[in-house]
């Protein structure tokens, strides 16, 4: 087994491990992807300023989103599929999660379903993602589930009312379970570690959906339902109904604009999150960094302001927090270490960002997360509100 280090170490190691179908719709964007490249490589550009000479003895990292204690600013981002990167995947990164002090957030396409990982967590509450679809009552029972699981935040993604065309997902013939064509058996002959886990696990179609929508009953017939059942309508009014059916915590995912910032206050919303779907949905959006600050200037002082995409170290975290952000989420991070090495792996990714958060924080003179604002970045490598960025 290498020495893993960094995320890099994680994702490499996923590669080899998990299907290609898999791996690919993980590690990949729409279009020519090139909004889910800057997401990560715009960070790079922002430099930091050292400081020398300041006690850095009793550092924290410890913070609060909305309003709940966490061990750093970062939670684990909603994820489809995430039980098809490793056997009931979704439970291994819950567990991780809640051992280390950090929210995960289940997503409404996930293999185990919210149940399943309510029960196998032993009733520890953590976060579930909304997508609005048109069957409106089985949204209004997936909603009580919730409430059910003891879920203590819900959060509603914005922007995926249609779906973004990732060309890799579409050649490789992504289903969950894979579908049995020669290529798809090929490719799996060499995942023997992947596959015995799946042998040995009952989760793997979607859990949150097949049993519980009216003839949606097994794989089959869950395609065609979820083709037609993501809403286009999907409007502020749709944000107010869910916020009610709710009524507890409210994150909205999926904000890149200013004005739908503004808009997202007026919902009454506790959180929104600056968010482009990782470079998934429209290609050529600009990163999630770049359009944090103007964001921040605009809301930050009506709603807390989370932001996800791109981040893959401690010192993005740090970047982020920088830059306004009161929390942060990592996707692609937590599915390399899962794919790589199942629940260790997961924890792996939590401990190598939590470490560079750490010691970046205090090469930047600071012992506590909280007094990290701009004047830790250097002047002219930052975006800025209100500034050609």
């Amino acid at each position: 087994m290498p020495v893993i280090t960094t995320i890099e170490d994680l994702r490499v190691l996923a590669k080899k491990r998990v299907p290609r179908m898999f791996y690919d719709y993980a590690d990949s964007g729409a279009w020519t992807e090139s909004t889910y490249r800057a997401n990560s490589d715009d960070f790079q550009t922002i430099k930091l300023r050292q400081r020398v000479a300041v006690n850095m003895e009793n550092r924290s990292t410890a913070s609060t989103m909305v309003g709940q204690a966490v061990a750093m600013p970062v939670a684990i981002a909603p994820t489809g599929l995430t039980g098809m990167q490793h056997a009931d995947g979704e439970i291994l990164a819950a567990n991780a999660a809640r051992k280390f002090g950090i929210p995960f957030t289940l997503s409404t396409m996930s293999i185990c379903s919210i149940e399943d990982v309510a029960q196998e967590t032993g009733g520890h509450p953590f976060w579930f993602q909304l997508y609005v679809m048109k069957d409106r009552d089985f949204i209004e029972r997936l909603i009580d589930r919730a409430k059910a699981a003891r879920c203590s935040a819900l959060v509603l993604t914005l922007d995926l009312q249609i779906l973004g065309q990732r060309h890799k997902d579409l050649k490789n013939g992504l289903s969950a379970p894979p579908k049995p064509t020669l290529a798809t058996i090929l490719n799996l002959a060499t995942k023997v570690r992947w596959g015995l886990g799946m042998l040995g696990t009952q989760r793997r179609g979607f859990g949150n959906i097949v049993g519980h929508v009216k003839g949606v009953d097994d794989m089959g017939n869950l395609g065609a339902w979820t083709a037609e059942q993501f809403d286009p309508a999907l409007n502020w009014a749709d944000v107010e109904w869910v916020k009610k059916r709710w009524g507890g915590k409210l994150i909205l995912k999926g904000i890149q604009d200013v004005e739908d910032a503004r808009l997202a206050v007026l919902s009454g919303a506790d959180a929104l999150i600056v968010s482009n779907h990782g470079g998934r949905q429209l290609d050529g959006a600009e990163s999630s960094i770049r359009a944090l600050p103007a964001i921040v200037d605009a809301v930050g002082q009506q709603i807390e302001v989370h932001m996800d995409g791109g981040i893959r170290s401690g010192q993005d975290v740090l970047k982020a927090r920088a830059l306004g952000a009161r929390g942060t989420y990592i996707g692609r991070a937590f599915l390399y270490g899962l794919g790589a090495l199942g629940e260790a792996g997961v924890t792996k990714a939590l401990e190598i960002i939590y470490k560079e958060l750490d010691l970046t924080m205090a090469f930047t003179g600071h012992t506590r997360i909280d007094t990290v604002d701009h004047n830790i970045l250097l002047p002219g490598t930052y975006p800025r509100a209100g500034l050609l960025r």
